[in-house]
């Protein structure tokens, strides 16, 4: 844990503010003043990032660093509790900072707004004393695990899917890492997503709300932080269990002979741009207003389609291997769905049905939406 940064006796009104703290002797005045000297970065302000930001700022941590380069769209409301309808379209980190200097002014916001990579990580990560990863994206959590583990920091970890949640804290120092629990990432065809799965709105609060318990933990030494523990929620059914983790001694970064010692391409270990037999929405607008007889078609379910869509053929990826006889084999056919994850994997059926020019849009109607068309409705 760094050092204390500025040791300032707590203001009259400080005391007001922190007084629930301050009457606990877990924590009390030594223990506040360490929250205000203390440094947490928070990487991604999703739905994770918004409620723990919001407790930390609240809890009196003195400075927050925010990683983000997204703007707040409509969809995010339904989760991301930084941002209101006045915030759509804006910057997530300007909109982020206006809201925790609402909420408290005695709170040192820095913003990063750009997309954590290789390059830029060490540098970020180095200047705090706990990493928060509020992230959704495999290549951007290997990255953030690895740059902890390299940095001796600690990385309080969380994920959700649907009803689903899982908290851990990953430090390599005293315990496992995020590759010792996934050594390996999924295909990216597999790989869980919240866009096109569905996430219960309340759940991120939940999970973002434990990792922040978790990180004010960590500031000030208390209790069992989930370090070799997987806190697992089942929000459907309310209950709560947990694994316990290993230090894998094989792990590749924290492992007693690592091949990971500096951080690597995140993008080519997860396979994120490595999906054959692909087509940019830039490339289908331009083959399509050049007359080219392309097959458009869409794995989306139906209420989506009627929601938005390109025209075509609507097949829902379920019911795709049996009404394979609508297509074509002789045609090139571009499958879409929302963001690309749906029609990867019915790419890869039609490929081993003998569809050999089936074709995946990168980033589906979503990134159409955006680039191309923006009177097409994005959800």
């Amino acid at each position: 844990m760094s050092p204390f940064r500025n040791n300032i006796n707590l203001s009259g009104e400080d005391r007001i503010r922190y007084g629930r703290h301050l009457v606990m002797p877990e924590i009390g005045e030594k223990g506040q003043q360490k929250l205000r000297n203390s440094r947490v970065l928070i990487v991604g302000l999703g739905g994770l990032g918004s409620p723990a930001a919001l407790y930390l700022a609240a809890a009196g941590v003195g400075t927050l660093g925010l990683v983000e380069f997204d703007s707040v769209e409509l969809s995010n409301l339904q989760r991301q509790i930084l941002y209101d309808v006045d915030s759509v379209g804006k910057s997530k980190l300007v909109s982020a900072q206006k809201r925790i200097t609402a909420l408290n002014s005695g709170v040192n916001v820095e913003l990063h707004e750009l997309k954590l990579s290789s390059e830029n990580a060490m540098r970020i990560l180095e200047n705090y004393d706990v990493i928060l990863d509020g992230t959704d994206r495999f290549a951007t959590r290997y990255l953030v695990n690895d740059a902890c583990v390299l940095l001796q920091k600690p990385n309080v970890y969380g994920s959700v899917y649907r009803f689903e949640g899982h908290v851990s804290v990953f430090d390599a120092h005293s315990g496992p890492c995020y590759r010792c629990l996934h050594p390996e990432p999924p295909p990216p065809e597999l790989a869980p997503n919240c866009v096109e799965g569905g996430v219960l709105g309340v759940l991120p609060g939940i999970v973002g709300t434990i990792q922040a318990t978790e990180t004010i933990k960590l500031l000030l030494g208390l209790g069992s932080p989930l370090v070799g523990r997987v806190l697992m929620i089942d929000g459907l059914n309310m209950k709560m269990r947990e694994i316990i983790l290993r230090k894998d001694p094989r792990c590749a970064v924290c492992g007693e002979n690592p091949s990971v010692t500096s951080l690597i391409d995140y993008e080519e270990f997860c396979g994120s741009h490595t999906i054959i037999d692909e087509i940019s929405v830039e490339e289908l607008n331009r083959r399509q207003k050049a007359g080219e007889k392309i097959v458009l078609l869409d794995v989306r379910q139906p209420f989506e389609y009627e929601i938005a869509n390109l025209s075509g053929l609507l097949i829902p990826l379920p019911e795709l291997q049996r009404r394979m006889k609508e297509l074509d084999h002789s045609k090139e056919i571009v499958v879409y769905c929302h963001t690309g994850v749906r029609s990867a994997r019915a790419v890869a059926v039609l490929r081993e049905s003998g569809f050999g020019k089936a074709r995946n849009l990168i980033g589906g109607i979503d990134a159409w939406s955006r680039k191309i068309d923006k009177n097409v409705r994005r959800y």
